[in-house]
């Protein structure tokens, strides 16, 4: 079965929205360094350097890395579901 047959029967399953600024609006997936720019303010570098530490979920296709965005938001909204204090590192 093809993706969009999946997608089709599994309403949710569909693409993450809130912040995410995408002119295609089925993407649901970025590169390492669009995430680490995007959510961190990473430079390239950093952005592949967190993601091989596991701070950045990612999954391998072939040989791309990508960014599953409902699995990046996920992790950047457990602190506040667990009613941990999200400090400043001022």
């Amino acid at each position: 079965m093809c993706v969009a047959g999946i997608v089709e029967q599994r309403p949710d399953l569909q693409p993450s929205e809130g912040n995410f600024m995408s002119t295609d609006e089925t993407t649901w997936t970025i590169t390492v360094p669009q995430a680490g720019k995007r959510y961190f303010s990473l430079s390239r570098g950093a952005s592949y350097a967190a993601a091989e530490r596991g701070d950045i979920p990612t999954i391998k296709v072939g040989r791309l890395l990508r960014v599953p965005i409902k699995a990046i938001e996920r992790l950047l909204e457990e602190p506040f579901k667990k009613g941990r204090e999200v400090r400043s590192h001022d």
